[in-house]
């Protein structure tokens, strides 16, 4: 896996009951882009952990995560890391295997390029 930086676009949701997710209601749009460094060649997938906030009062409740067929660890970067980009797409968002709503997230990726300059001495 290459080193860089990925960027997350979370666009919006839909379908989401009961959650306080940084406005009130059932469908939010944040349109909001996250920036993270990746430099581990573990890097493989990207969780989504979607919590409701409590305002501080409590414990975070939580909404569900973002999945696609069986799997909690779900957004394979293999073609993010290939392509350098997944355009915004919904994934559906699961709590004990029962669909409670969706996420809209898009995804770029930038290499970071390392260059190495070699100097020579003559004497």
């Amino acid at each position: 896996m290459p080193e860089g930086v990925l960027e997350v676009l979370l666009v919006s949701a839909k379908g989401l009951e009961d959650a306080d997710l940084l406005c009130k209601g059932t469908t939010p749009e944040w349109n909001e882009t996250f920036l993270f460094d990746v430099t581990s060649n573990d890097a493989t997938d990207l969780k989504v952990k979607i919590m409701d906030s409590d305002g501080g009062v409590g414990a975070d409740d939580l909404v569900g995560h973002a999945r696609q067929v069986e799997c909690l660890i779900f957004i394979p970067l293999d073609a993010l890391f290939r392509d350098g980009d997944i355009p915004a797409k919904s994934y559906n968002i699961m709590k004990d295997d029962a669909y409670c709503g969706e996420i809209r997230i898009g995804l770029n990726f930038t290499v970071q390029v390392q260059f190495i300059l070699f100097v020579s001495c003559k004497t």
